[in-house]
């Protein structure tokens, strides 16, 4: 198995766009004509106007980072100058851990509900329950408070406290709580045990995605025998992406050989290939791979490596076609520069920029009722300013991204569960690597 590749990391989906990230120590930079240095100049020149006649005073170091994003969104939407505080998190998110409580929550009636405490975490080991409602952190209401505010507000360094006021049902008056904050580990990979098949879900690509994963297949492998074991669903349904050696080490999990994907600059000195080892996780059995419009960056290079390598079946509805390469380039402690350099390939040599994964098995995922009309089909075609692939038509890609929070309304998992089974047949199903016909 591939333990470690190389610097070379695939972000998590930002916003509503994926980006793909290298770490850069230093790019020699080429001079520019003089006519560049002479707009340069009345850059400077307005910079001075503003800063001095405009009618109230402007913050200067707004007014800089808003130039340099400007610069940057004219080239695409994944270009972007990262201050300081983005850069960090940014960082946080790929280490998979941060300082906090470990707890899961979500918004309801203006007020923090706690879906669940992690187990071993402060949170759990203070008393916080299932269904509590957080009204206050540290004497502040998070009325107003969006989730992301509120879930800021309980992250910060570790050992420092933080008093929770929480409304619980059947308490005669609200409980103040304070924990004191740990590192946090991101659980990258989520696992069960269905039936007969392995579920294998993986949320991003962060540092601990593939030991996630190896752990989660080995509990799989001592709670059903090899003989009774049908294979796997790897479900890369709303994956943003994440580091790009953690997509080469999940792929490499499910083969024996073969190229898992390429990067491609304008220099073609640069090119990059990664390859699998020897040493298949599952033993070669069959694996469905899930995917639909919220699978983005890291989890295609997954799903196009072990579809072009007929690894797996690859199901679902067309992912979300984010097929260019950034290079983060820290800028001291004023932030980083995220810039687009180079596109990435799957092993047959095809670009998904602006076209996605198509399925081998299309299956689609009705929308309920009370969401129909409420979601649109997002894809990298249809974000501004987007590099066109060169394959990208019309078409587009990307699809609706939804999946049901109930496994049992869950067409497109039952679909692959009934392959596995062996209750629905289909052409595709199973993939055999022997067929594989590669560039």
């Amino acid at each position: 198995m591939i333990r470690r590749v190389s610097i070379l990391l695939v972000g998590a989906l930002m916003g509503a766009t994926a980006m793909s990230l290298i770490y850069s120590s230093g790019i020699p930079a080429q001079a520019a004509g003089n006519s560049t240095y002479k707009e340069l100049s009345i850059f400077g020149d307005v910079f001075e106007r503003i800063r001095a006649q405009y009618v109230t005073p402007p913050d200067e170091n707004k007014l800089v980072e808003s130039a340099i994003n400007g610069m940057l969104t004219s080239l695409d939407p994944h270009s972007v100058y990262m201050n300081a505080k983005d850069a960090a998190d940014m960082q946080t998110q790929t280490r998979g851990e941060f300082g906090g409580i470990g707890i899961e929550v979500t918004m309801e009636e203006e007020l923090v509900k706690v879906i669940t405490p992690i187990d071993d975490t402060p949170g759990a080991k203070a008393g916080i329950l299932a269904g509590d409602f957080i009204s206050e952190i540290n004497g502040e209401s998070v009325r107003g408070l969006k989730l992301e505010e509120a879930v800021e507000k309980m992250r910060g360094a570790v050992n420092t406290p933080i008093k929770l006021t929480i409304l619980r049902k059947g308490a005669d008056k609200p409980l103040d709580i304070t924990v004191t904050r740990e590192i946090i580990p991101i659980r990258a990979v989520k696992s069960r045990v269905e039936g007969d098949v392995g579920y294998l879900r993986v949320i991003s690509f962060t540092e601990k995605t593939y030991d996630d994963l190896e752990a989660a297949i080995e509990k799989i492998k001592k709670e059903v025998p090899a003989d009774k074991l049908k294979g796997y669903v790897l479900d890369l349904r709303l994956n943003p992406g994440g580091l790009l050696d953690q997509a080469i080490y999940v792929s490499d999990a499910f083969l024996e050989r073969g190229e898992v994907v390429s990067t491609r600059s304008r220099d073609p000195q640069d090119t990059r290939r990664f390859n699998a080892t020897a040493g298949d996780l599952t033993d070669g059995k069959p694996v469905i791979v899930l995917v639909n419009g919220g699978s983005a960056s890291a989890s295609e290079i997954v799903a196009g490596a072990l579809q072009d390598l007929k690894r797996a079946t690859v199901l679902g509805t067309r992912s979300f076609g984010k097929g260019s390469v950034q290079t983060i380039i820290p800028m001291g402690d004023k932030g980083a520069l995220r810039l687009t350099t180079a596109l990435y390939y799957t092993p047959s040599g095809r670009s998904i920029q602006g076209t996605g994964i198509e399925p081998d098995i299309k299956v689609e995922q009705p929308l309920p009722e009370d969401l129909q009309g409420k979601v649109r089909t997002e894809g990298e075609s249809s974000l501004p300013g987007h590099i066109k692939g060169n394959a990208e038509t019309e078409e587009g890609s990307g699809s609706v991204a939804y999946v049901p929070p109930e496994a049992k309304d869950d067409i497109q998992l039952n679909y692959a569960l009934d392959l596995l089974r062996g209750n629905k047949t289909d052409p595709a199903f199973p993939a055999d690597p022997q067929k594989a016909s590669l560039q």
